[in-house]
């Protein structure tokens, strides 16, 4: 019986994984990513929803749509949002979850203005440089949080 439901929310350009820049991001694209989190979920007994956007305004109202209907905790891969949003660190602050954000590709082996999160300081955890796998790595920190 799942007790349990993580909300996995996507910035911009996720969508086009595996399309693009694959030496960077890989060749698995979101849905990829998508079908293996819910193999995780079934592991682990708990219920997994998606969203991905590449507007602000509508990853924002997704989170506070999420904590108004009692998520357990986002894992949130805000892309380049990440570095610029100072609307999506507030958001994140304000919403009472635990939130793990995820980067696929190492930050800090790219370019000196990925090397900062706005977002990282409001999150439980963050998760960069382990490919797709750190979404469930995250999910299970999470779940496992949750449990405790």
């Amino acid at each position: 019986m799942i007790q349990k439901t993580f909300g996995i929310l996507n910035g911009p350009n996720l969508d086009r994984l595996g399309v693009r820049e694959p030496s960077v991001y890989g060749s698995a694209t979101l849905s990829d990513v998508e079908d293996a989190l819910r193999g995780t979920a079934r592991e682990l007994d708990v219920g997994v929803a998606f969203f991905q956007s590449n507007h602000e305004g509508e990853l924002l109202d997704k989170i506070v749509a999420w904590a108004d209907a009692g998520i357990s905790g986002i894992v949130l891969n805000p892309g380049a949002l990440a570095h610029t949003s100072v609307a999506l660190r507030d958001c994140v602050a304000g919403c009472g979850l635990p939130v793990v954000e995820v980067h696929i590709s190492n930050v800090y082996r790219r370019e000196e203005f990925r090397h900062h999160s706005f977002t990282a300081a409001v999150c439980a955890g963050v998760v960069s440089g382990l490919g797709t796998e750190g979404y469930s790595l995250a999910l299970r920190f999470l779940a496992g949080r949750a449990r405790s």
